[in-house]
């Protein structure tokens, strides 16, 4: 469906235009009409299905008809979103899509200074967008009210419980108005957020778009088993092999993803690492060079991957599998999008192949195992643990052997005690 035909003013298509966005996605079509009549909205979508624009484009066309106050512009619109990459990429699409529309839009994150936040704060805003440590530091300082709030918005919902956020959504929802128009966005729905929604929304419209229990279809998804000691050849030679452009790889700890831009870049690939330990500055910077080509590949932890958002991104690594089944949907998710076509690989040592099970019963389908006669998984256990097994039987060998003889020697003893009372011997 054309956006167009969604009811949306001039000045917001004309900045659709100029971005070629023509054609509405499933959720926008739906979002977008709901929003626009102030209704409350609870949308289940993965990332990459435009959710963004779903409801920046309504929240500004909402603000705009609205008459402005003389005076200090007072805060309308918040969007609480749990990084600050994806917070700077939500911002990035109010100011593009609201070009053409008088309103003031702003960021607020930790990691960095808040001078020049609280400066635009003091200038007034309409719409803010925030992640929720620094709106509640920034609360606490009084730089901020929300009591004017006419809309809210909660986006990647299921994150923001993943990363700890859930008290710090609470105490905000209880600053908020109780009369206000709130949309929710998350790719699952855990119990928590449940709770959350069943508080928050009156009589929501629902939309469900590509739920998290089944990945996107134009993902082509496949597995290497491979020994840990092997695991950075084969990534290597994989890399190579395919003569990757961009490449986003995901690890597990801050500690891996440094691990993986050290090796690779001895082998003259051109990588950075992006993660909750690099300062806002470094990260923007990676990502900018990521963006632009200038870099490889990216090598990110989950968290700080939360606002990569590349159009053109065809492949994605898994050098760890996930920990939790979802998070494996949300990775590859940062390819294939805008109907484009992407590729998934993921590397499966011996110990992470219940993760892999639990991820294919998640997305309901076995993922393609290649055949890697190269680096076959022979060794299946770590040297330490192999060790440590090792080691356990043995020492319960020892102490069964110890205490066996401690009772031969008490029962030869107590013998020895009976024959000496029967033969009056003292």
């Amino acid at each position: 469906m054309e956006f167009k035909t969604l009811g949306i003013s001039a000045p917001l298509l004309k900045a659709l235009h100029d971005e070629a966005y023509e054609m509405a996605t499933p959720i926008q079509e739906k979002a977008i009409p709901a929003a626009l009549e102030k209704r409350d909205i609870l949308g289940i979508a993965q990332t990459g299905t435009g959710k963004t624009a779903a409801f920046a484009v309504p929240i500004l066309q909402i603000l705009s008809e609205q008459t402005q106050n003389k005076g200090r512009r007072q805060i309308k619109s918040l969007v609480l979103t749990p990084t600050r990459e994806l917070a700077i990429q939500i911002q990035e699409s109010f100011a593009i899509y609201g070009r053409y529309l008088p309103l003031k839009t702003t960021v607020i994150f930790g990691g960095v200074g808040q001078g020049n936040q609280v400066k635009a704060l003091k200038a007034g805003v309409d719409v803010l967008i925030a992640t929720p440590g620094r709106l509640t530091d920034l609360i606490s300082q009084g730089y901020i009210n929300l009591s004017s709030i006419e809309i809210f918005v909660l986006d990647e919902a299921d994150r923001m419980l993943d990363m700890g956020f859930i008290h710090e959504i609470n105490r905000i929802i209880k600053l908020l108005p109780s009369k206000k128009q709130t949309m929710f966005f998350s790719a699952t729905m855990p119990k928590e957020i449940t709770e959350i929604v069943n508080k928050l929304l009156h009589n929501p419209v629902e939309i469900s778009i590509a739920p998290a229990s089944s990945t996107v279809d134009i993902v082509e998804q496949s597995v290497y088993f491979v020994d840990t000691n092997h695991k950075m050849d084969l990534l290597v030679d994989i890399l190579k092999m395919n003569g990757f452009e961009q490449v986003l790889i995901f690890t597990r700890t801050k500690h891996g993803a440094d691990k993986v831009v050290r090796k690779l870049m001895k082998h003259k690939i051109v990588a950075q690492a992006i993660h909750g330990n690099k300062s806002q500055n470094a990260r923007q910077k990676a990502l900018e060079n990521f963006k632009t080509k200038k870099t490889q590949v990216l090598v990110a932890t989950d968290i700080a991957s939360r606002g990569i958002d590349i159009s053109e991104l065809h492949y994605v690594i898994n050098y760890d599998l996930p920990e939790v089944p979802e998070t494996y949907v949300h990775r590859i998710g940062r390819t294939g999008r805008a109907g484009k076509t992407g590729i998934a690989v993921s590397l499966c040592n011996f110990q992470d192949k219940g993760l892999l099970n639990d991820i294919e019963k998640l997305i309901r389908k076995k993922i393609e195992m290649i055949d890697n006669a190269k680096y076959p998984m022979v060794d299946m256990t770590p040297r330490k643990i192999k060790q440590q097994v090792q080691k356990k039987p043995k020492a319960k060998k020892d102490s069964m052997q110890k205490e066996s003889k401690e009772n031969r020697t008490g029962q030869h003893k107590n013998k020895s005690r009976q024959r000496k009372r029967n033969t009056g011997v003292k």
